[in-house]
């Protein structure tokens, strides 16, 4: 039975559960891809969980992400999901990333992700970084032709500035932002989130318990394998975790007092700033995913909420939250138009 509220995620009619369940680290990034039968079935518990907000990309694997959730929807799963892939960063050379929104390759890496999936429509299509060299008026255009072609439901960014944002909602209606929203990543406050609440778009926070931080506290540095890319965040880094377990701790404190996990405050936090607000915490465990879903019972009262407030303003966190490289909305502005290939 389902346990997981349902809720509006931006006003163009989008519905999805409060919690989503992020993919990524079943596939890429967090060390070795994760036996896939084991995969398929933390999907099915989610969804027969109620949560079936499923968030993926073509970069993940790359791409085995989503030929692991074609897999898993199969057999009625479609059916009861929300689904949500993103296109816009690709692999050259191994590693190095290349950031694209030129609409030949926007349409190209959907109709390759529906393929993947093995379904005929995107719920939710996100361009994943923004590419500057490209007006986004022109990769939103492109998004719009899909949607009119039936290939996508609803458009969505991912680290986009503020300007842009405005600039891609004056083209087609943006349903969600996906940006990094924690305890520990505030940046987004000041301008992105209101500009979201401005315009009626949904929120969706990835990486809502700092990329395991919550759940471990700085000994989550042992618990990373190789090929981790978290060991090369600047915020991972010996001396700055040393530094930042001075959060941990404070969280750890309250958390105790409340008979909850530091994990469980945490994402009870993001999910305790609006109803707008939708957050993806990855796993790749059961047992997490029932943790995770425990905070959604856990109520937090206004003092409760102040003195994390207080904690997470009062302690300056170390360290940038991503790898060199890697594009956020803090670099992300595209140029205006005219604009020529």
């Amino acid at each position: 039975m389902a346990r997981v509220p349902r809720v509006k995620l931006g006003s163009q009619g989008l519905e999805v559960s409060a919690q989503g369940l992020g993919c990524m680290s079943m596939s890429a990034f967090y060390g070795a891809p994760k036996p896939e039968p084991d995969m398929i079935k933390l999907i099915h518990h989610a969804v027969n969980a109620g949560v079936t907000f499923l968030d993926t990309s073509d970069v993940y694997g790359p791409e085995t992400n989503e030929i692991l959730l074609g897999k898993a929807l199969k057999g009625g799963v479609r059916e009861k999901v929300e689904l949500a892939t993103k296109f816009g960063v690709k692999y050259v050379d191994g590693y190095a990333w290349e950031i694209e929104g030129d609409p030949a390759y926007v349409r190209a890496a959907c109709e390759a992700s529906l393929k993947r999936l093995e379904v005929d429509c995107i719920d939710l299509y996100y361009q994943h970084r923004i590419d500057t060299r490209v007006p986004i008026e022109i990769t939103v255009r492109e998004l719009k032709k899909l949607v009119k072609d039936g290939k996508i439901k609803y458009v969505g960014l991912s680290e986009a500035s503020a300007s842009t944002i405005r600039r891609a909602h004056a083209v087609h209606p943006i349903t969600a932002i996906q940006l990094e929203w924690s305890l520990w990543s505030r940046d987004v406050e000041e301008h992105i989130i209101p500009t979201c609440r401005e315009l009626g778009i949904g929120i969706v926070a990835y990486s809502p318990l700092g990329r395991g931080f919550f759940s471990y506290g700085p000994k989550v540095l042992k618990e990373l394998e190789d090929g981790d890319m978290r060991k090369h965040i600047p915020r991972f880094q010996p001396e700055n975790l040393e530094h930042n377990k001075i959060l941990y701790e404070r969280v750890k404190e309250i958390a105790s007092k409340k008979g909850c996990t530091t994990s469980q405050l945490a994402l009870a936090w993001v999910h305790h700033q609006g109803k707008d607000v939708v957050p993806i915490p990855g796993t790749t465990k059961i047992e997490n995913l029932e943790q995770n879903i425990g905070a959604l019972s856990l109520k937090l009262t206004p003092e409760e909420m102040m003195k994390l407030e207080s904690i997470a303003s009062g302690v300056s966190v170390k360290g940038a939250r991503d790898g060199p490289g890697i594009s956020t909305y803090l670099d992300s502005e595209t140029p205006l138009l005219p604009w020529k290939p």
